[in-house]
């Protein structure tokens, strides 16, 4: 079985279960044309990408679903290593993008990228993406070993376990 997570505003411009939105702003997935809706396979990324395309700050009114793929549906996976001639049309989000994707697969020395970086961000800007990006990698990281689950399912943490009040 697999689960992906979505985040929207059932009653607002850009309702969870719509694709006007990757009509009106074409991502790195699809055209005008052809829009989707995306939904990623971690709560943490689908905030993450909620965050990222409002400027940081949540919306009013959002909630999430999570969408459950049955056992026995037919999907695609992707590789993105196998489709070298793919990048995002905007050259400082494609920049970002090979730094977060240096960062989380290799071991984030990679000169070219960072002279990519250099072309667009500021060192203070690079700083803030890379706490940002080793937040979140770290965050889903630590919640699945944790087995936090944003839906309720039961945590393998007793309950308490990380209380403050004892």
């Amino acid at each position: 079985m697999l689960t992906a997570f979505r985040i929207g505003d059932p009653e607002g411009a850009f309702p969870i279960f719509d694709a006007n939105g990757s009509k009106l702003f074409p991502g790195r997935w699809n055209t005008a044309e052809a829009p989707i809706i995306y939904a990623s396979e971690h709560y943490s990324t689908a905030m993450l990408e909620k965050l990222a395309g409002s400027n940081g700050e949540l919306p009013p009114n959002q909630h999430y679903i999570d969408i459950t793929i049955p056992n026995g549906l037919s999907y695609e996976m992707l590789d993105p290593a196998r489709l070298p001639d793919w990048d995002h049309p905007d050259p400082k989000t494609r920049a970002a993008l090979h730094y977060a994707r240096t960062l989380t697969l290799d071991d984030g020395r990679d000169a070219e990228v960072y002279a990519e970086l250099k072309q667009h961000f500021t060192w203070s800007e690079v700083i803030e993406l890379s706490a940002f990006f080793c937040l979140t990698a770290g965050g889903n990281r630590m919640a699945k070993s944790w087995g936090i689950e944003p839906h309720g399912e039961i945590s393998s943490i007793p309950t308490g376990a990380l209380s403050i009040h004892g």
